[in-house]
């Protein structure tokens, strides 16, 4: 299998690429993005200067690339919205005339905020931050493409990530970590993400869908977060509740609940609670 990996500059690409690297069944892995360590260079503002060609002998491509920060995308919406949505459909319609299968990292953003709603695969998209509006747009766009698919991710956890480099931040420098609350989400983690692009790989035309929400079990809350740490961290984590500003929760909902009916039924992750899953995230690694 050939495949291209757009934004493969980005936090979850890295994992992908080292996962992939590894896999004898991939000839060749295409990094497309920006940075001068690129394959092949684009810039989605001005995604007609590609040459795509290169996506001619492509089987998937996966798509990471995006502004993804709820508020960067509110305060400058227009150019925001020529990145994540006017150069993404460009990108994404050439692919697609190439036959090319796009899978396109989506978001719980594109359901908005229903009080008490529990968001399936089936749920209507009422998208009302602007990320969220510029996710729903791509996927309204392509939806009825065979060559098209969206996983649309909850908070994605690993050592990595920007809460937990902020609480390992904390415990390194001995300072107490502000924790805001209420503040929600169905998190899973960055292995569990690898494994889904993976297996939508090896099994597109077997998934039949356009959308596969990639959501954990639990509702789980910064609160949560923290105690897992503390857990794998012996307590070193000395932190205080916060309750964020109103303005903190214009651009993103309090609570967004999502669950998957596919998840399960494709046998695509395992049925892992939040704690098994953070603990093996967090493997090997010291503060």
């Amino acid at each position: 299998m050939k495949i291209g990996i757009v934004g493969s500059d980005g936090y979850i690409a890295g994992y992908l690429l080292s996962h992939y690297q590894n896999k004898d069944y991939i000839e060749e892995i295409l990094c497309i993005d920006k940075s001068d360590r690129a394959d092949r260079f684009l810039d989605l503002v001005h995604p007609e200067a590609f040459d795509y060609s290169a996506l001619d002998s492509l089987d998937y491509i996966i798509f990471t690339a995006a502004v993804s920060g709820p508020d960067a995308c509110a305060d400058k919406f227009d150019d925001c919205w020529a990145i994540n949505v006017t150069g993404t459909k460009h990108f994404i319609e050439e692919a697609i005339e190439r036959q090319c299968r796009v899978l396109f990292f989506s978001s719980d953003a594109v359901f908005g905020d229903m009080p008490g709603a529990v968001y399936t695969e089936s749920s209507e998209t009422k998208a009302q931050t602007p990320y969220g509006k510029m996710k729903k747009a791509v996927e309204d766009a392509f939806k009825h493409s065979p060559y098209f698919k969206a996983i649309r991710l909850s908070y994605v956890a690993s050592s990595q990530d920007r809460f937990i480099t902020y609480c390992k931040s904390c415990i390194q420098k001995g300072e107490c970590a502000e924790i805001f609350h209420p503040f929600y989400r169905n998190c899973i983690v960055v292995s569990d993400v690898v494994q889904v692009v993976e297996w939508m790989g090896l099994h597109w035309t077997e998934y039949r869908p356009s959308f596969l929400n990639v959501a954990g079990r639990e509702l789980v809350s910064r609160i949560r977060m923290a105690d897992e740490l503390n857990r794998i961290f012996q307590d070193r984590l000395q932190y205080k509740i916060v309750q964020p500003e109103e303005n903190f929760y214009k651009n993103r909902p309090r609570i967004t609940q999502m669950e998957s009916i596919y998840l399960g039924q494709y046998e695509i992750l395992q049925n892992e609670s939040f704690t098994e899953k953070i603990q093996r995230e967090m493997e090997d690694i010291e503060i």
